[in-house]
């Protein structure tokens, strides 16, 4: 999951361009220029390179709602960082030779299925790591997210099997976050533990990362913890944490850049770590592994850093920047966005972790220190950055002005349905499970059952087509539902769809088939 809402208050000029490594200072003053820009309460960085960390350090406030400072020891959630700590379990199963990359999954959960049947008898450790399945992206998210899902791991993994391949096994990258869940469930049969309390014991303990936890619901000590925000028209609000257990090897760790910095030293020896580099985590064939390219992407442009690759490995994402190899991650959660990003023969890794989710800052902050150490000239990263938030927001906008617009117009001159009955009752799909449209005093009301944070009113738009507004004006996400009806007008099914090309994709509401559900 990841969350592209953004907000540029102002544009702030970076004219600076380095051609040589940032002091402690100069990054000072671009995290707190890119704070100020994308209108971000706390951001905390590390920089580790040589195996010294050179630079660490809190900035802005962990909460607006308290104004406690954030430092190197604030925790945030890593979000989809943590699928690398999925993998790295794996990897640990995989050295103790109590699996392969090439496991059968059907082997460990014979239960497994997916929509096709050849795809399921071959379907290995590797495919649940490389979004490579052929599912749709972000496929079936529904079920986790947004964070009142009451769905089980038990019908999570059985409804796998409803979601429809859009293209070919092993040919497309399409991100994927339901199958790290699968990849839990598989670290917790072959070891005995649940996959927490592997990641706790042979990865975190191990590597001295004593204040990080695998969920939000283990953190031990919190009080010094963020709190997410999103804007909401405007102004910031601070939003519960995510806290379902159910995705936590995909999207669950909780930790420090102070913590973080031990693993991202881990990854850069190749596995090992300890003083001098004398105890081993992962052995280096496994790591390598990890780093190696199993799904293709396509690259478009070679973009500043002359990139010719990109491909995802094991838990990470690969390119080549200047010359060099890239190991890096992004993770999003409803008001956190989080990067790690190594570049092995530099002996260099960048952490950035935000508690408010515009991408733009980690990025901006990623890239001008890396520009540094790459000696790359000429970006103005701050710049550009903020003003394609600003274009995007812009164009976002039209799109959702136009819709308000068009609802008011049929309000005004009293376009609305005839018979709300028409559209009222219980509608079904696979593996999404029952929704309920009702009528509250002549208004449509949408009801998910197994999701109860997706609630709204139904606004009429056009014809068979509503607009559904969801009551909590967090999410950013209003969808299209429209209608089929039958031969005697009675709706029989709808379609969703998100309105704004800035929804998140893991409101996959356009994979939904909603059929009425007839009472027997």
């Amino acid at each position: 999951m990841r969350r592209i809402i953004s907000l540029a208050l102002m544009l702030v000029v970076c004219t600076a361009s380095w051609s040589q490594p940032l002091k402690s200072e100069d990054i000072d003053k671009l995290v707190n220029r890119t704070l100020e820009t994308f209108n971000v309460p706390g951001i905390a960085v590390a920089v580790i390179k040589d195996d010294q960390v050179v630079h660490m350090k809190g900035y802005g406030v962990s909460s607006i709602a308290t104004g406690k400072k954030t430092d190197e020891n604030t925790l945030f959630a890593i979000a989809s960082n943590s699928k690398a700590f999925t993998s790295a379990a794996l990897g640990i199963l995989v050295d103790e030779g109590k699996l392969t990359w090439e496991t059968k999954v059907t082997d460990i959960i014979p239960e497994f299925r997916l929509y096709n049947s050849y795809v399921t008898e071959d379907f290995n450790i590797k495919d649940l790591l490389s979004h490579r399945s052929g599912m749709g992206l972000g496929a079936g998210d529904l079920m986790l997210w947004p964070d009142s899902s009451t769905f089980t791991k038990e019908e999570i993994i059985h409804n796998l099997r409803y979601l429809k391949q859009t293209s070919p096994f092993r040919t497309k990258y399409d991100y994927d976050n339901l199958l790290y869940l699968v990849a839990g469930e598989v670290v917790a049969r072959v070891s005995g533990q649940s996959w927490e309390e592997f990641v706790e014991e042979r990865i975190m303990k191990p590597l001295g990362m004593g204040n990080s936890a695998a969920s939000f619901n283990r953190v031990r000590e919190r009080s010094n913890i963020i709190d997410p925000h999103i804007p909401v028209n405007g102004e910031l609000q601070v939003v519960p944490m995510y806290q379902s257990s159910l995705f936590n090897p995909g999207a669950g760790v909780i930790s420090s850049v102070a913590d973080m910095s031990k693993w991202v030293m881990m990854h850069i020896n190749d596995g090992k770590y300890g003083e001098d580099n004398t105890k081993t985590l992962l052995k280096e064939s496994t790591h390598r592994e990890m780093w190696t390219p199993q799904t293709i992407i396509p690259v478009r442009n070679p973009g500043p850093y002359r990139s010719h690759f990109s491909a995802y490995g094991l838990g990470w994402g690969l390119t080549d920047v200047a010359g060099y190899l890239q190991a890096s991650h992004t993770g999003g959660l409803g008001g956190v966005v989080t990067q790690v990003t190594i570049i092995p023969e530099l002996k260099l890794g960048i952490i950035v972790f935000t508690n408010q989710q515009e991408g733009a800052a980690f990025t901006t902050i990623t890239n001008t220190i890396k520009d540094g150490y790459l000696g790359v000239k000429g970006n103005d990263w701050l710049r550009t950055l903020s003003q394609n938030v600003e274009r995007n927001r812009a164009e976002a906008k039209k799109i959702t002005d136009d819709v308000w617009a068009r609802i008011e117009a049929q309000r005004s001159k009293g376009g609305l349905p005839a018979d709300n009955a028409v559209y009222t009752g219980t509608y079904t799909d696979n593996w999404f499970g029952d929704i309920v449209i009702s009528d509250a005093g002549g208004r449509l009301r949408f009801r998910s059952v197994k999701s109860p944070q997706l609630r709204g009113d139904m606004l009429y738009y056009n014809a068979n087509t509503f607009v559904v507004k969801w009551d909590d004006r967090s999410m950013d996400a209003d969808a299209w539902a429209v209608f089929s009806l039958d031969k005697d007008g009675r709706a029989q099914s709808f379609k969703m769809n998100a309105i704004s090309p800035l929804t998140d994709f893991s409101y996959d509401f356009h994979d939904l088939s909603l059929k009425r559900k007839e009472v027997k």
